[in-house]
């Protein structure tokens, strides 16, 4: 069966009443709101609306918090730790982006690392916003009660996926990566179990260290192989630990703790091309290196080349104009949980 088309509006509007009236803070209902739509746009379907019933799930065990505000430990104008206190992870973010904005005209970057944020869902939502200003942005998220990764060479996992996103302006669209320094994550491994489907490639081991291309192993002391996989892992498995130094590190509060629910802990970086060479020249560097990738001959039998974050601004467009795609194992959990509240979910376009 076909996804279903909704209106983009309808259906931020729709998740913005429904953690409303799970008790969330009107202003951080519908940023997170706004955050999973947005994942939804851009096709990271995953990360969208899907997680509405683990962060449902997470208010109802007290470990997303309401309302409120992040404790400050550190602020040096350009160098802040705060403590998220388990506030939704999205509207952390925007608070963290909106505070760089105002400062990196006068200190060139600013840095922000939280302990304790809720999930944050697709991190390529967030350096796309410091695009839109000429800006670049950088954000890791890291999961410290995670252990789903194993480090390169072993068959106990110790790491989370431990993903990295960033964006900045061109002479065109902008180039946004999100990646993750595991093969593959965990939410689309829980969902492949759950639906028996199985992965093209090795990408997981079972628990006795041999490579799997069955979601199932995780539920059995299995684990997901760092980017590399058995051949090249170990550049997956630094990638990771330069994240969790600079998540957990960074904000004083990680793996040593531990932690509740999908909490996680988080670096953003904001930098002002304006601080160095200047935007004019950034972006002519950057535009020029962005079109020598997409003319490079492909081979054969391969479309045109892509650069990072050209496929989801394309699927983006698309879903603005024609509404954002959602499956029924998406809208049928969000319907009942949208009739627990007297909520009804937006009918699909068309």
């Amino acid at each position: 069966m076909s996804d279903s088309r909704y209106d983009a509006d309808a259906m931020r509007g729709f998740a913005t009443d429904l953690f409303a009236a799970a008790g969330l803070a009107p202003d951080k209902a519908a940023t997170v709101a706004e955050v999973l739509v947005e994942a939804d746009l851009l096709g990271h379907v995953t990360h969208g609306l899907a997680l509405v019933p683990k962060y449902l799930d997470d208010v109802a065990k007290g470990f997303l918090a309401k309302d409120g505000e992040p404790e400050v430990l550190s602020d040096r104008g350009a160098s802040l730790a705060w403590n998220g206190r388990g506030l939704p992870g999205g509207w952390l973010v925007f608070k963290a982006l909106d505070l760089a904005f105002e400062r990196v005209g006068q200190y060139g970057t600013v840095s922000v690392a939280i302990a304790e944020s809720h999930h944050i869902g697709c991190l390529a939502v967030y350096p796309l916003r410091a695009a839109e200003r000429g800006l670049m942005a950088i954000v890791h998220s890291s999961a410290p009660n995670n252990a789903s990764v194993a480090p390169f060479g072993a068959k106990q996992g110790v790491l989370s996926p431990d993903p990295v996103s960033a964006g900045w302006p061109t002479s065109g669209d902008p180039v946004v990566l999100d990646i993750s320094a595991s093969i593959t994550t965990a939410n689309l491994s829980q969902r492949m179990a759950k639906e028996g489907t199985k992965f093209p490639h090795n990408w997981l081991m079972d628990a006795e260290g041999n490579p799997s291309n069955d979601p199932a192993v995780l539920a059995e002391g299995g684990t997901i192989l760092p980017t590399g996989g058995m051949d090249h892992g170990q550049k997956g498995y630094a990638q990771a630990l330069m994240t969790e130094a600079l998540t957990q590190g960074l904000s004083g509060h990680g793996r040593i703790e531990g932690t509740v629910g999908m909490r996680a802990a988080l670096f953003i970086q904001v930098l002002d091309p304006a601080a160095f060479a200047g935007l004019d020249a950034f972006r002519r560097q950057t535009g020029h290196t962005a079109e020598l990738c997409r003319a490079a001959a492909p081979r054969p039998g391969m479309p045109p080349v892509r650069v990072p974050g050209q496929k989801g601004l394309a699927l983006k467009r698309e879903a603005q104009a024609k509404g954002v795609p959602l499956a029924e194992r998406i809208t049928g959990p969000l319907q009942e949980l949208g009739a627990q509240y007297g909520l009804t979910l937006p009918q699909p376009l068309g």
